[in-house]
């Protein structure tokens, strides 16, 4: 598995709740740009439109610049390829107020590109701030162990 692109930001800013993976509908352009050069996961979200889910505000840029088609965009709606039953699970999801859908990485699976993403829940600034106290702590004992040899 070799992933793509990573949402690192996504971790600190949500309280991930449950993960999926989903085929993506792409054109053979953006497979090729995606697999050289890859795509930022940052801004980018997950939403619901009828019966489907998309991947919107990701930018895909041309393979090839210079020999791209006219009719190329950079940021499209792409559709997310899902089963029926998750598709109903996640639908249920979506209705439940404070809830929202991040995309957490983009990697190969033998062939094919998927998208992970991830039912999540927005931090507060209270819970961010405790986080880096956390982590901040866990540092410094890191280095005190290692200053001892252990």
């Amino acid at each position: 598995m070799k992933i793509l692109s990573e949402n690192k930001k996504a971790y600190f800013n949500f309280e991930i709740l449950e993960k999926f993976s989903a085929g993506i509908s792409l054109l053979g352009q953006e497979v090729k740009s995606l697999k050289n050069c890859g795509t930022n996961l940052n801004g980018t979200y997950v939403i619901l439109k009828g019966k489907n889910f998309f991947w919107v505000g990701a930018k895909i840029p041309p393979w090839q610049p210079k020999n791209c088609p006219q009719w190329y965009k950079e940021v499209r709606d792409i559709k997310l390829l899902l089963t029926k039953p998750e598709i109903k699970y996640l639908i249920g999801k979506s209705k439940e107020k404070g809830l929202v859908f991040v995309p957490l990485k983009l990697y190969l699976k033998g062939k094919w590109i998927k998208l992970e993403f991830a039912i999540a829940k927005r931090k507060k600034r209270k819970e961010k701030k405790e986080a880096l106290k956390r982590k901040a702590i866990e540092r410094e004992v890191q280095e005190e162990l290692k200053e001892y040899g252990f």
